[in-house]
C-alpha cells in the first residue's frame, strides 16, 4: 500500500543561490583590490582591442614586471611594469566628463566640415582621449556622457540594459489627449510594442511640450515614436541620464563625475 504524500520529486530543494552569490562576491573583490585584467590595460594603451589582446598575451609577447605571462583574466596593477614587444605600456586613466550640450554643436567625434563639434567643447577636460558615449545630434540639446571607459560605455549603450532618461521635447503641433493615451498605453509596431515608462504634458506649458521618462532606446526611438503619430520634434532636452542631472551644470559646460555619480552608473 503506497503511503499518501508528495512524491519524491516534490521534495527537491530548490535551486541554490549561492554561485550568483561568489559571483557577485568575487567581481566586489577585484574592484576594491584596484587591479584590472591585463587585455583591459593593454587597451587602454591604445594598442588594440580587449580581444586582440587575449591574442597577444597567448602568443607570449607580453610581459608584466619582467615575466612572460600567457595567462587569460592576468589581473595588473598600477605599480606593474607592462610591456608589449619589449615596450613600456602607460594605461591612461579612466576619464567621466559630463557636458550640458548646446544647440548647434554636431556629436561628431571628427567632423571635415567647419561645424563645431561637441569634442571642442571638452577638449580641455582632460589629457586622455574622451568619446561620447552615444549621440545628440546638432539641434538637440542636454546630457552627454563621455569616456575611454569601454567598459562602461558598452554597459550603458547595450539594448538590453535600463538606463533611465527623462527628456523634455516640444512638438510641431500640440499633442492630442487621445494620441497621448496611444503611446502611454502602448502599440504594436511588427509585432512589438512600443511605448515610454512615462509621458505627460509639460505643466503649465502648451500642449506641445511635453516631458517623457524612458529607459531603452535612444532619441531615435524617442523620435520614431512620434512619427507614428504625425508629429516631429524640433526640441529635444535631455535632463536626465542614468542618475545624472543637469543640476549645476550650465548649458555649454562640462564637469566630471563624482566617485558617487560613477558608482551608480556602475551599478546599473
Amino acid at each position: 500500500m503506497k503511503r499518501e504524500g508528495k512524491s519524491r520529486k516534490d521534495f527537491n530543494p530548490k535551486p541554490t543561490k549561492k554561485s550568483s552569490f561568489r559571483k557577485k562576491q568575487n567581481a566586489k573583490k577585484r574592484v576594491e583590490d584596484g587591479k584590472m585584467r591585463l587585455n583591459k590595460f593593454i587597451a587602454n594603451a591604445g594598442i588594440c582591442s580587449r580581444r586582440e589582446a587575449d591574442k597577444f598575451i597567448e602568443a607570449g609577447v607580453v610581459t608584466v614586471n619582467g615575466v612572460g605571462v600567457t595567462e587569460m583574466g592576468y589581473r595588473v596593477s598600477s605599480t606593474d611594469i607592462v610591456k608589449f614587444n619589449g615596450q613600456k605600456l602607460k594605461s591612461d586613466t579612466p576619464r567621466y566628463v559630463l557636458l550640458n550640450k548646446p544647440k548647434n554643436y554636431s556629436g561628431r567625434v571628427e567632423s571635415g566640415t567647419a561645424t563645431s563639434s561637441v569634442m571642442q567643447l571638452i577638449a580641455a577636460s582632460c589629457k586622455e582621449k574622451v568619446y561620447p558615449i552615444d549621440k545628440l545630434n546638432k539641434s538637440e540639446t542636454g546630457l552627454l556622457l563621455f569616456t575611454n571607459d569601454s567598459d562602461l560605455a558598452k554597459k550603458l549603450t547595450n539594448k538590453s540594459q535600463k538606463v533611465k532618461a527623462i527628456y523634455q521635447i516640444t512638438l510641431d503641433k500640440n499633442l492630442r489627449q487621445t494620441d497621448l493615451e496611444k503611446i502611454r498605453e502602448g502599440f504594436l509596431v511588427h509585432g512589438k510594442t512600443c511605448s515610454f515608462d512615462s509621458i505627460s504634458y509639460i505643466q503649465n506649458k502648451d500642449k506641445n511640450e511635453i516631458g517623457i521618462e524612458h529607459s531603452r532606446g535612444g532619441t531615435k526611438y524617442v523620435k520614431n515614436i512620434f512619427e507614428k503619430f504625425n508629429y516631429q520634434i524640433i526640441k529635444l532636452d535631455r535632463v536626465f541620464f542614468g542618475g545624472l542631472t543637469k543640476k549645476d551644470l550650465p548649458r555649454k559646460h562640462y564637469r566630471h563625475l563624482s566617485q558617487d555619480e560613477l558608482n551608480i552608473l556602475k551599478r546599473l
